[in-house]
């Protein structure tokens, strides 16, 4: 117990939030999947531009941090002596609510009205959220915890070689049964990009795809690396149970999903290598959401802040939910969500019937 602890402290945070969040400083290093030890207790109770380019800045190494929890009661608790707190995964109502929103920086978007209201309406069971833009030292000093959504199991997955970027977060009303960080190879998993979450009936990916750079710098990377290992992931997780994929993909599959294609086919998000790859994934069964739904609907969910793009409805499709395909029965509604703002991206959303799952 005390090593699986270790593991959850060396990765992200986990904790309730609520109106007395509790302080709290992990170290960002590691990449474990986090079970739930007591199996016999989760039986019991189951039974009863163009794409925007990712802001470039100088590597550091984050400082690595101790463990501190100040209970309620002012009272240091260790909490590599406490068994992790997962649950049953076991959503009881039949419809899921799920919003994914690449918010451009946490500190950013809660000073927005906008963003705050649309976070806190209560009405989603998950949220995930991209690009947090915060060092988990930054988050903890500034107790940033309190500017999350109230009331939800949080999770939360930081860049670890570089201050103030990327990063992804899973919000739960819900304990899963499992996390794991990441995807479990080492070249892909310092930038905070990834989390699962396991469920009773289904996986949950929020991810933050690396965009191919400016210069096309990292294309290479991107769709020789990065897509095939992560798409090998996620067949393995279909293998086992329905799987939904969210977040920001940074690609435009066709035409239809961006306002210029025809200026845009070697920028990051619209070259072929990246289509052709996204192209590769879903014909290995799995759906895009939306396009599927609404096959003809022209919709945006990134809007670059220069030239007026959201004014004038200049933007790209690059933010995502995919479903395998035996769970695309499930998928009720899903829609992009262009009144909210607070970042260059909008929010997306997926209505999921649970017993069609």
């Amino acid at each position: 117990m005390l090593q699986i602890a270790r593991n959850l402290i060396k990765h992200t945070h986990l904790f309730k939030i609520s109106k007395m969040p509790p302080k709290i400083t992990l170290d960002s290093n590691s990449n474990e999947n986090v079970q739930k030890e007591n199996k016999s207790k989760s039986q019991n109770q189951k039974e009863g531009s163009k794409v925007k380019n990712e802001k470039k800045s100088n590597p550091k190494i984050l400082k690595q941090q101790t463990l501190k929890l100040v209970d309620k009661k002012g009272q240091i608790v260790d909490l590599s002596q406490k068994k992790l707190d997962l649950g049953d995964g076991i959503f009881q109502q039949d419809k899921l609510k799920i919003s994914s929103w690449n918010i451009n920086g946490l500190r950013a978007s809660s000073k927005k009205e906008s963003a705050v209201t649309y976070l806190n309406d209560k009405k989603f069971d998950i949220i995930c959220l991209n690009e947090l833009k915060v060092a988990q030292e930054a988050f903890d000093k500034e107790n940033l915890i309190t500017k999350l959504p109230k009331d939800y199991f949080a999770y939360l997955n930081f860049c670890k070689i570089k201050a103030g970027y990327s990063g992804v977060a899973i919000l739960s009303k819900v304990k899963p049964i499992s996390i794991k960080f990441d995807m479990g190879i080492h070249k892909h998993d310092q930038e905070g990009r990834i989390i699962t979450a396991e469920f009773e009936k289904f996986n949950l990916v929020a991810c933050y795809v690396p965009n191919s750079g400016d210069k096309l710098d990292r294309l290479n990377y991107r769709t020789q690396e990065w897509d095939v290992d992560f798409q090998n992931y996620l067949d393995q997780l279909k293998q086992k149970k329905n799987t939904i994929i969210c977040g920001d993909l940074n690609v435009s599959h066709t035409e239809i999903d961006l306002a210029n294609p025809d200026g845009n086919k070697r920028s990051a998000g619209f070259t072929q290598e990246e289509r052709d790859s996204f192209s590769k994934f879903l014909s290995k069964g799995w759906i895009d959401t939306f396009r599927h739904l609404y096959p003809k609907e022209i919709k945006y969910s990134y809007f670059s802040p220069r030239f007026n793009s959201r004014e004038t409805n200049k933007g790209w499709r690059i933010d995502y939910f995919v479903v395998n395909q035996e769970a695309i029965g499930s998928v009720i509604h899903t829609d992009i969500i262009t009144t909210i703002e607070g970042s260059d991206h909008v929010p997306i959303e997926c209505d999921i019937d649970l017993t069609k799952l």
